[in-house]
Order: structure tokens, then C-alpha cells, then sequence
């Protein structure tokens, strides 16, 4: 008699397996996690025999720290994002919303090595010729670029290994399986062990490996959470697919900063690289409208500019609205909250609208003060002055807090022709060299900044 097929419950977020489905998972504590999978019977997917040997251990001062080496892709935004480059035999994850160029930056990639390097791309979505047909529009070509569609990740595997590129692509993750699995393909057990197999690959013959993944409903990459643990780096495209700018950030990287950001702007030749991001978001800004502040932020090694708008109206409900879009919702509260009390200005009966122009995300505490300054010229009607930036953190008690990195970011505001700068007053200590052109005012508390509203 055949053996019964066995199920288990496996949480999507950890990997965790119950015999039973629970409505919580016991391990990580997410809610409506656990996914019915088919329990595949205990075979070696992989007989080849360990090559571990005795020899292979090194102390640390016996390894040579020189040997790295980075591919340049000559595409400045995403070498900035990576750190300097594609690191020989690292695994790189690049994840986003359908339609926000994962695609379309990986044959960029392709274009950028067609001359130097012999490139494998793999497909599990698209046919040989509807990749022809993007790469046609975006102009890459070259004889280097080799394009398989499989979705067997053994057979892609032994390809690898035979025809040993120097770089390979594989797009995307979720369509990729292993046969001995009984379960679908982008199932949890198939993602993270596709991934396995690929990372092992990998690493063995020192071939950089760049994955696409998909997402899901909730935004996070689709997978077992353990996927984004076992890449060495993980990438992700935000931006709205009906805007033509894109941001790449780097959520995990072993070889660089995670701080970094590049940004593109989507055209039909493809993605293009924004070197001044800065003025990008500034462009379009109207002069003297109440409500419209600009801030400094700080990305990695890069100061960006970015402009804030705040809208405040009655509310036609009982409880009032507050909306936030670019800008922490709960930080947006908080300042609120701390405009009542210290203040006096109360937004009790007042629906609260924040906008941080050009799509970009805010994350750090430095644009507090613009956002105050933005919120208290709207319920005022009162315009700021066109020349002004207000960088600053703001506490609990109203005062202001000093913030890092705050000479690039006067610089930066300089440069770009503003004249006033608002900023904590202990930071004025920080600051060795300021622009003829700009004019440094420090402040103690919120009290003294809103008072240049008038």
C-alpha cells in the first residue's frame, strides 16, 4: 500500500513548520502566516560527495584581504548602491513592484559588460525573443550575452558549471524549482532551496549571481523571510510605476554601506541615473505658497534636498483625519502632539495632510523642524521665505537637538542657491566654513523658529 502523503503548516515569513495550522506562528509570531505545504520524503537532492578538506582551514592573518574584486558597471547610481561594484561570487537579491525596472536594469548590466565579461541570463518568465524584443528598445546587444529559459534549477545549475560565465542573472526566483520537490513552484521549500543551489554555485566557482524577486501584496519580498538572510545583498526599487523616478536602496550588503541610495528616472530607453537627485525633486516647486518647507537629509555620503508640504483644513468628522505620505506617521503625531503642548497650536479639530514631494521616503529625525515649520505656515496661511531650509531633531520638550553630517548638508543648500539656513544651535559649533551666500540661524526650541513665520 502506498504511504499516505503527509501535509505540514510552514510559516511564510520564517520557514517554521507545524504539523497542525495555528492561526499564529509559534516561532516568529506573525498572524495568518502558516501555508499548507506536502511533506517531501527525506532524499538527497544533491549526491555529490563533500569536498571539505583539512587544508582548506586558514587562520585570519593567513587570509588574503587583497583579493577581492568588484565587476564596475560603469552605472554610477547602482555601483554607489552595491558599494563599488558586483563583488566576484557574491549573491545579489534586487526585489520591487511589478513593472518598476528590476528587469530592465539587469539587461542595463548586460549592455554595461557585453565587450569584457560573458554574461548568462536566465528566464523563467519571459521567452528568448520577448527578451530580444526589451533589449532591442533599451539598445543592448552584444554577442557575450547567453539566454536560456528554464525553470529547473539543477539543469541551470549544470550549466553553470560547464559553461562556467563570468556573471549570471536569474529572473525570476519565484519561477524557479526543483523537480524532486513535490511542492509548486514559489512555494517557500522551492524559493529557499532554489536559492541554496544557486548560492552554492555560486560561491564554488566564484560567479556573481544577481536574483529578481517578486513581492507580495504587503510590499515585503515573496519567500521565506530566511531567502533575504542568505544573500549577501538585498536591493529594492521603491517608486510609483505611474512616476518616472525610481529609488534603489540597499536593505542588506555585506561589501558596503546600506545607507546609500541611487536614483533613476525611467524612460523608454530605460533607466537613466539621476547624478543631482536633489535638484530632481526641487524642480517644479512653486514659490510663495504656505505650507512648503524644505529640508536636508542625509544618505549615506549623499545630502539630498527635498521639499515638504503640508496641508491643514476643518475637519467634516467627528475624529480628525491625518495622512502622511513620505513622512513617519507616528513621528508626524509626535510633532503634532508637541505643537499643542508647548506651543499652543492645536490641531485637535483639524485634518493633517504631510507630503514628501517626488515620492522619496524620510527616515531619519533631522526634518522635524521642517515639518514643523510646514505645518504651523499652513494652519497660518503664512508663506516661509523661498530662500529658507530648517534641518533639526525635535525633543519632547520643544527643543531642538543637533543633528549629523550638518556641514555637507549647509553646503549642499547652498549650492543649490538657499540663503537661510534654521538649524539647532549647538550645531553652529560644527560648522567650520559657511557659504558667503548663506545665512546661519540658530534656535534653542520650536518657539524661536516658528517666530521667523511672519
Amino acid at each position: 500500500m502506498a504511504s499516505k502523503v503527509k501535509t505540514v503548516y510552514v510559516c511564510s515569513v520564517c520557514g517554521h513548520e507545524a504539523p497542525k495550522w495555528t492561526g499564529q506562528c509559534d516561532d516568529c509570531g506573525s498572524w495568518n502566516t502558516m501555508c499548507e505545504q506536502i511533506k517531501t520524503s527525506a532524499k538527497q537532492i544533491n549526491s555529490e560527495p563533500s569536498s571539505l578538506n583539512f587544508s582548506d582551514a586558514k587562520t585570519l592573518s593567513q587570509i588574503d584581504s587583497n583579493s577581492e574584486f568588484r565587476f564596475v558597471t560603469k552605472i554610477s547610481e547602482l555601483d554607489r548602491v552595491l558599494g563599488g561594484g558586483i563583488v566576484k561570487g557574491s549573491v545579489v537579491l534586487l526585489s520591487g513592484d511589478p513593472g518598476i525596472g528590476k528587469s530592465t536594469i539587469l539587461l542595463q548590466v548586460c549592455n554595461a559588460f557585453k565587450d569584457t565579461l560573458r554574461i548568462l541570463y536566465v528566464s523563467g518568465e519571459e521567452s528568448a525573443v520577448q527578451i530580444k524584443m526589451r533589449a532591442n528598445r533599451i539598445g543592448v546587444s552584444g554577442d557575450n550575452v547567453t539566454v536560456i529559459t528554464e525553470t529547473d534549477v539543477q539543469s541551470v545549475c549544470e550549466y553553470i558549471k560547464t559553461a562556467k560565465p563570468d556573471i549570471v542573472m536569474v529572473d525570476s526566483i519565484q519561477t524557479m524549482q526543483i523537480p524532486e520537490l513535490s511542492s509548486s513552484a514559489g512555494s517557500i521549500v522551492q524559493v529557499r532551496e532554489s536559492t541554496n543551489m544557486l548560492l552554492r554555485v555560486g560561491k564554488t566557482l566564484q560567479i556573481p549571481i544577481l536574483i529578481v524577486g517578486h513581492v507580495n501584496k504587503g510590499g515585503d519580498i515573496a519567500g521565506p523571510k530566511v531567502m533575504e538572510h542568505i544573500v549577501d545583498t538585498v536591493l529594492y526599487f521603491e517608486g510609483e510605476r505611474n512616476q518616472s523616478y525610481r529609488i534603489l536602496r540597499a536593505i542588506k550588503n555585506r561589501f558596503g554601506s546600506t545607507n546609500e541610495i541611487g536614483v533613476f528616472e525611467m524612460t523608454e530607453e530605460g533607466l537613466s541615473e539621476v547624478e543631482n537627485p536633489s535638484a530632481m525633486l526641487l524642480s517644479g516647486r512653486m514659490k510663495n505658497v504656505s505650507g512648503d518647507s524644505i529640508t536636508c537629509m542625509i544618505e549615506g555620503t549623499r545630502p539630498i534636498l527635498a521639499e515638504i508640504q503640508a496641508l491643514v483644513t476643518t475637519t467634516g468628522f467627528g475624529n480628525p483625519r491625518r495622512m502622511s505620505t513620505g513622512f513617519d506617521y507616528n513621528r508626524l503625531n509626535l510633532i503634532l502632539a508637541v505643537l499643542e503642548k508647548r506651543i499652543g497650536i492645536y490641531f485637535s479639530n483639524l485634518d493633517v495632510y504631510l507630503n514628501v514631494v517626488g515620492g522619496i521616503k524620510i527616515d531619519g529625525t533631522g526634518s522635524d523642524l521642517a515639518v514643523c515649520m510646514a505645518l504651523v505656515s499652513a494652519i497660518r496661511d503664512i508663506p516661509l521665505d523661498d530662500g529658507m531650509i530648517a534641518i533639526g531633531e525635535i525633543g519632547l520638550s520643544g527643543e531642538l537637538r543637533s543633528v549629523s553630517g550638518i556641514q555637507r548638508r549647509v553646503n549642499e543648500a547652498a549650492r543649490l542657491g538657499f540663503t537661510e539656513c534654521v538649524l539647532p544651535k549647538s550645531c553652529l559649533k560644527q560648522i567650520t566654513f559657511c557659504p558667503d551666500s548663506m545665512k546661519l540661524i540658530g534656535v534653542r526650541n520650536i518657539g524661536e523658529a516658528l517666530s521667523l513665520i511672519r
